[in-house]
Parts: C-alpha cells; structure tokens; sequence
C-alpha cells in the first residue's frame, strides 16, 4: 500500500475515533443535562433523553466555533501534532471516560480530551510544545467554572425564595417543574454548544497536521462540524445511567426549583465559557451549581463525602488520561 493510501487511512480511521469519542462524550456526560430533570421527576428518563439530545443537536445553529479554535489552534504549537499525537490523545481521553463511567464517577470528557493531548504532546517533544496561554486558561476554569455555577446557582435559589416566600410549596413546584423544561433545555444548548466543539478542534488538528485542512482556515470543513454534533445529540440519547443517580440524587435531594436553579446556574457558566472560547467541564460546572443550591437549604443537604469523592476524580483527569496518552502515543508509533 502507497504511503499516501496509509496515511489517508490512518486520517479516516482517526477520525473515526474522534467521532466515537464525541459519542461517548454524550453518553457520558448525559446525566449533566438530564440528572436534576429526571430525578426531580418532571420527565421520564426516556423522555429526557431525547429532550437533551434535540438541544445539544441545534446548539450547532447558537454558538460561534470559539471553543473548537482554542482546542484546533490554542494548546500545542504549529507544527508538533502529528497522527500519534492524535492517537494517543484520544485513547487517553476514551480510556479514563470508560474507567470513571464504569464506576459512575462524574468526570470531566472535557479534561480527559485535553489531558490527552497534553500527555502525548509531551511524550513527542516535552512541554514547550504546549501553548501555556491555552493550558492555564483551561486549568484555571476547573476551579472558575464550578465556582461560577455554585454562585449562580446559589444566587438563583435565594432570588426565588424571596419572590416566592409568599406561595405555598405545591405552588412553587407546579411553577417549576415547566420551567424546569425551559432549564434542562439551557444547560443541554450549553453542553452541545462547548463540548461537541472540543472534538472538533481535535479532527481540525488532524486536518491541519496531516494538509487536508490549513492552519490559515476560519473554521474546520462543515462536514465535522455536523458530524461532532449529530454524534454527542446520539450519545445523550443513549444515556449514562450508572452517574444520573450520582448527580441527581447522592450529591444533595432536589425538587424542581432547586433544578431549575442548578441548571440555569450551570447553563449561564457555560454560555459564557463558550463565547469566551474557553474549553469547560460539564461536569464541574452542574456539581458546582448542584451543591451551591443544596448549601443554599442547609449546609448538611449536600452530601460533602460524595462531593469531594467527584472532586478527587476532578483532580486526576488530566494527569491520568494523560499518562495513558503518552503510553497510547508510543504505542502509536509501533503501529502506524
């Protein structure tokens, strides 16, 4: 086979990888959009779903391609990736979303992306081949966003308890299990919007690395950008059911005010981050608005044991998945 037959065929393969990442990126992060809508009982799982999916698919008419530059362009400097890089990356990415879905660990797809790529950057030619810029802002925001969303979230509960300090509760829960939809409907245009973008960056690395793309171009081809989106919409519609109970019920009790509170807190964190071009976690973002509206009741509603059990997930997603991507990188050069 011609060098050129190999190298297109790694593309697609690769590609196809990334597509697959994307897909498990949804099914993982499902329980983001839809944990706090289906535990407060106003939609069935099924019905949830397919909800959150319909808005991560239209997500691709809302927000401006900021994030999948940062990721395509903003981490590790022209010239270094290369197929391996990619490889490595995404096997780092996949390999720790596996592990964290397996025991219903709420961990960040979004960290676990750019973990990867750190790792097998590095392992080709060290951490001067990273854009400190893109790195720090990201890092910062494993910290910011959560903080963001636990004030927002905060904030949304206490502005609604005093508006409605004069209702009775079966009042206020009828009022919000249908804003809840509007909510769950935010947070979901939210998740498509930043995370389907992540791996578009990756492919429009790929692209770029291997000239079936140039640096100089605006955005990446159209036909990822639809591809990354139909593909994280398809992977919420699957679902990861071993975490919805984790975000929606073990971290704190929620009714449907406290949702729409968490959900909006959460959906405005990443409607910023995403106009910002910064690449955020989901995850992060939710627990944090989660816990602010259950701190917000009483400080013993929230489950802290739990919690800080996510935050340590939190804590080892980019050097696990990256350790895994330098060994996948290696491994890389073996067989292609």
């Amino acid at each position: 086979m011609a060098t050129a037959e190999v190298a297109l065929w790694v593309v697609i393969a690769l590609v196809a990888l990334a597509i697959a990442f994307d897909f498990m990126n949804g099914f993982h992060d499902a329980a983001n959009s839809i944990a706090t809508v289906v535990s407060t009982g106003v939609l069935r799982p099924g019905q949830a779903v397919v909800f959150a999916a319909f808005f991560n698919l239209i997500a691709i008419f809302v927000f401006h391609l900021s994030v999948a530059a940062t990721v395509g362009k903003g981490i590790v400097h022209p010239g270094i990736v290369d197929v391996h890089v990619v490889f490595g990356a995404l096997i780092g990415a996949i390999s720790w979303n596996l592990v964290t879905w397996y025991y219903g660990i709420p961990s960040s797809s979004s960290h676990a992306l750019i973990g990867g790529i750190v790792g097998a950057v590095i392992a080709k030619a060290g951490s001067g081949a990273l854009v400190a810029s893109g790195i720090w802002k990201t890092v910062a925001f494993i910290f910011v966003s959560p903080f963001l969303g636990f004030m927002l979230g905060s904030l949304m509960m206490i502005v609604v308890a005093w508006v409605f300090r004069l209702s009775t509760p079966s009042r206020v829960d009828r009022w919000f299990r249908r804003l809840q939809l509007v909510s769950a409907g935010a947070y979901s245009l939210g998740h498509g919007g930043n995370d389907a973008q992540k791996t578009i960056g990756i492919i429009w690395m790929l692209l770029i690395a291997t000239g079936h793309a140039s640096a100089s171009d605006a955005a990446p081809p159209t036909w990822t950008i639809v591809s990354c989106y139909a593909a994280i919409a398809l992977g919420t519609m699957f679902g990861g059911w071993r975490i919805v109970k984790t975000m929606g019920q073990k971290i704190t009790k929620l009714k449907p005010v406290g949702g729409f509170c968490a959900e909006t807190g959460g959906a405005l964190t990443l409607f910023l981050a995403t106009a910002l071009g910064i690449p955020v976690s989901t995850t992060h973002t939710i627990t944090g608005a989660i816990v602010g509206v259950g701190s917000v009741q009483r400080a013993s509603a929230v489950r802290w044991g739990v919690a800080g059990n996510i935050v340590w997930a939190w804590v080892f997603t980019i050097p696990a998945s990256a350790f895994v991507a330098a060994i996948a990188y290696w491994a890389g050069l073996q067989i292609f």
